[in-house]
């Protein structure tokens, strides 16, 4: 089925007779664009590949997905951690009724990037894991994997479900938030005109795994966080147990646990070997927060991105929905976290990105600023403070932009700090140096503001891609399959 709908490349075949004449094979030698139409092979990027690392017989490689909110990218690395290849897709905007078809859209991209990987390099893959948005929920029917409803994204709100959910769930639970997974279950709960026995939930990560293993209805504990699972004890709490909609809610294992075997007809469609194995993922936030390698309590991640978000690896869980912080278990660790609605939105609104590198480069990042902002680019803000009617401060603007700035730079800094303080005085473990990730991470200067306003060291990710996190996750499943 999936090669007449979506046409393998003709290289798959030829793949599975091909002898090759040497021990060793380079990217470079077979990396190339599938024979798609003009304008979807336009929407490949390829990035970074490193042509010069050769994989050797009996090398095995390791493969992560990452779907993000615009796109998909992929990164195929070695035990040790060397990127192979790695690229990535734009979704293409399938239409069904006047709305985006996600579903669609989603399981072309992810085959689409099966056809990215070199075609040489595609036998030595041992396993697969994807991460995907979290809290994006898909209802489903697990014996034909067909959509019983449109996909609720990510950002998607069902504030009607809400009081329902806060009857059953403990106070400042998790799950207490509109857009929580399971808010957007008790939604289409109540909504559906039929309920078939065969309905199950799965995350976005889960379903498009599912279409590489053929079992559906498996998740892990990170995406299932929102939906009330609780990972400290492995299993779902009594309380949403006893709900009529838990006939719904999907079997649940650690990220990283392999599933089982590729499919027969991806395997042999797309040139993977017969040992390939795939893994339960992750959701992006924990998957690029694991490609920065901070591995001990203490080491935290700051993205800055369009928005803010901190995540703290700690020996202790800290939940309170108040500020809008939540743990994620990390095999015996806690991943401590929270998400503000400052960050690099504010600067695109106000600066160009040329604006961005020249004023940044008058700034003297040991002085500080005196100007006190809260740089918001609507009203509201969910961390550290919980103020859905808290207004933007940007004002007053001084004549030197550079001065205007650094005086938002400074105070983004600030609110970064505000929120490692927060979760020290919440119970988790004090941090004590900070990686950072996203567009922000480039800017040198923020860096050094950012070291003097923390009072921690503050550098660079070595790796920020959430799609290298989820190639580590497959490492994980691999070790764990032999």
């Amino acid at each position: 089925m999936v090669a007449s709908l979506y046409s393998c490349s003709c290289t798959c075949s030829l793949l599975l007779h091909q002898k090759f004449p040497s021990k060793s094979y380079n990217a470079r030698k077979s990396f190339s664009i599938n024979n798609n139409s003009k304008s979807e092979a336009s929407k490949l990027i390829m990035r970074s590949v490193n042509m010069d690392v050769d994989v050797e017989v009996g090398e095995k490689l390791y493969l992560g997905m990452d779907f993000g909110t615009s796109g998909a990218r992929y990164a195929l690395i070695n035990k040790e951690g060397e990127i192979h290849a790695e690229g990535k897709r734009e979704y293409p905007l399938s239409m069904s009724e006047e709305r985006v078809d996600w579903v669609k859209s989603w399981r072309a991209t992810l085959y689409s990037l099966l056809e990215d990987i070199p075609v040489s390099l595609r036998p030595f893959v041992a396993s697969i894991s994807i991460d995907g948005t979290s809290a994006t929920t898909m209802i489903v029917d697990r014996e034909t994997g067909e959509s019983l409803c449109r996909p609720l994204l990510y950002n998607e709100s069902c504030p009607e479900a809400l009081a329902t959910v806060k009857e059953v769930a403990p106070l400042n639970h998790t799950v207490c938030s509109g857009s929580s997974t399971l808010c957007k279950l008790v939604s289409w709960w109540h909504a559906a005109e039929t309920r078939p026995s065969s309905a199950v939930l799965v995350h976005q990560a889960d379903w498009l795994l599912s279409l590489l293993h053929g079992t559906i209805g498996v998740s892990d504990y990170n995406n299932a966080l929102k939906v009330g699972y609780d990972p400290e004890v492995e299993s779902y709490p009594r309380w949403l147990l006893a709900q009529p909609y838990s006939s719904v809610l999907p079997l649940v294992q650690a990220p990283g646990t392999t599933i089982g075997y590729m499919k027969e007809n991806i395997r042999t469609c797309y040139g993977f070997g017969k040992d390939c194995v795939i893994c339960t993922g992750t959701t992006d936030s924990i998957a690029a927060f694991l490609a920065a390698r901070a591995d001990r309590p203490g080491k935290a991640v700051t993205s800055l991105g369009s928005t803010l978000a901190i995540k703290l690896l700690s020996t202790t869980r800290v939940e309170d929905a108040r500020f809008g912080v939540y743990s994620h278990r990390l095999d015996d660790k806690w991943l401590v976290g929270g998400a503000s609605n400052t960050g690099g939105a504010v600067l695109r609104k106000i600066f160009t990105d040329e604006q961005l590198r020249e004023l940044s480069k008058r700034i003297n990042p040991a002085q500080a600023s005196p100007l006190d902002y809260y740089p918001l680019v609507d009203i509201g803000e969910r961390f550290p403070s919980a103020d859905p009617n808290m207004e933007p401060r940007l004002q007053p603007r001084p004549e030197n932009d550079a001065d205007y700035l650094h005086g938002i730079l400074e105070s983004i800094a600030r609110i970064e700090a505000k929120g490692y303080t927060l979760l020290k005085e919440l119970g988790a473990t004090p941090a004590d140096e900070v990686f950072t990730a996203g567009g922000g991470s480039r800017n040198q200067k923020w860096i050094a503001i950012r070291q003097r306003v923390l009072g921690l060291p503050v550098s660079q990710a070595l790796h920020t891609e959430a799609a290298y996190g989820a190639a580590l996750l497959a490492i994980k499943g691999a070790a764990a399959h032999l």
